[in-house]
């Protein structure tokens, strides 16, 4: 099996301890293009060697080297798994404090990651690959840890799809909420549903490690069916609780051309009236375009708003997205990470968002992660966002301290000042 993934919000604790864990951290200069815009190429190349030298002053005990120019590698031991945590937290607050950069103060954004292995024997191949994939999916305040050394015996794909039944029934799936704030509006105006597995031999199961199994043993539909009535239930606990917030849930693309499924969620969503979007992507509305479009217009007709989820990513086909009954269309955050450091993105994001408008959707974008990229996709007329800038996926009971505290502000005003700031660069020419 892929090795374990601690979420952001869980400790290393229930771990026993690991005599001679071997640590490799990797930290990455996540704004560094943004940097290089401001500071030029020369200067941009000395960041590492800026991360390397306040490591080596706080934590002199560590092994520490630049090993590219926006990311730098840590090699320790750590007597555990919480030490291992620890760590990571006390490298993040080192780069809460700015630089100071030729006089003028600037804030690196540090996305952290590591991977961890018992120790003997040591296999410093995986390690190093372990790492850095965790660093792939490690964004600014959502360290990311691959405990090698805590991982499961290898996962027997030939009986994934009977754990798969087993976990619907019992109590091992859960949903995490990641919110969609409106950029004018500065609200949560919805939610998007992920489902997670808590295996209980293998642990935390991504769905990049179990939905295409389950889509191949057409499990996903009783997974799926699982998760609408878990939103449901959890959309009316949010509107009791005074946020009455539309939930999406990912639909597979089997499911578009199964009546039976069909039937049963608009069935779920009519009996409850729940408000519900269901998120397809285009490249699965392809397979069998007519069945899709013709259930798809049939979800609409119980409320349910239809979501066009991964724009730009697949083989994007106008003759099918001017037939889809979709109110909403979500840009791809392949095109959002880069919209502040690449030519070409801009011009990409904000011909998609005239498109949706002229085909009257809204449109989100997805994988927003800094003030800037919100701030210019507020000028282009994006209307709703969704990223780590505003939030991670959180927990259900996480969600609700989300939204009762009005956390998202912090981004919002965040971008705000970013708009001033570039505005009145502009006026100074």
């Amino acid at each position: 099996m892929e090795p374990h993934e601690v979420p952001a919000e869980a400790t290393l604790s229930q771990g026993a301890p690991v005599h001679g864990c071997e640590a490799l951290v990797l930290l990455r200069v996540h704004n560094f293009a943004l940097l290089r815009r401001h500071l030029g190429q020369a200067r941009a190349r000395t960041l590492a060697a800026e991360v390397t030298a306040r490591v080596s002053d706080a934590i002199p005990e560590l092994q520490i080297e630049a090993r590219a120019r926006d990311v730098v590698e840590i090699h320790t031991r750590c007597a555990s798994r919480e030490d291992a945590r620890t760590l990571l937290d006390r490298l993040a607050d080192l780069f809460r404090r700015p630089f100071d950069l030729d006089g003028e103060p600037f804030s690196l954004e540090l996305a952290i990651a590591a991977a961890l292995a018992d120790q003997p024997p040591r296999d410093e191949v995986r390690l190093a690959e372990e790492a850095e994939r965790a660093l792939e999916e490690a964004r600014p305040d959502h360290p990311v840890l691959r405990d090698i050394a805590s991982a499961s015996p290898t996962l027997d794909r030939l009986t994934l799809a009977d754990d798969m039944e087993r976990a619907i029934v019992a109590d091992e799936l859960f949903l995490q909420y990641q919110p969609k704030v409106h950029v004018r509006r500065h609200s949560v105006t919805g939610v998007e549903a992920l489902i997670r597995w808590r295996h209980p031999i293998h642990g935390l199961i991504l769905p990049g490690d179990f939905i295409p199994h389950a889509e191949q043993t057409r499990a996903i539909g009783a997974m799926t069916l699982w998760t609408i009535r878990r939103a449901i239930a959890d959309q009316a606990t949010l509107r009791a609780r005074g946020h009455d917030l539309r939930v999406f849930v990912n639909i597979a693309g089997v499911l578009l051309s199964d009546a039976r499924f069909i039937r049963t969620a608009c069935d779920l969503v009519r009996e409850s009236g729940a408000r519900l979007g269901f998120e397809v992507t285009e490249t699965s509305v392809i397979r069998d375009p007519e069945s899709a479009i013709a259930h798809l217009t049939r979800v609409t007709e119980v409320g349910i708003i239809v979501s066009i989820d991964d724009y730009g990513a697949g083989l994007s086909s106008l003759a099918y997205l001017k037939r889809l009954p979709a109110r909403e269309l979500k840009i791809d955050k392949l095109f959002v990470t880069q919209l502040t450091s690449s030519n070409r993105d801009p011009l990409i994001v904000r011909s998609t968002i005239d498109l949706a408008h002229a085909l009257e959707m809204d449109v989100v974008a997805e994988g927003v992660e800094t003030p800037a990229a919100l701030a210019l996709l507020g000028v282009m007329g994006c209307d709703m966002v969704q990223g780590y800038l505003i939030s991670r996926p959180l927990g259900f009971d996480a969600l609700v301290r989300f939204l009762d505290e009005e956390r998202h502000r912090e981004a919002t005003e965040a971008s705000r000042t970013t708009v001033r700031t570039l505005t009145a660069a502009m006026k100074r020419g």
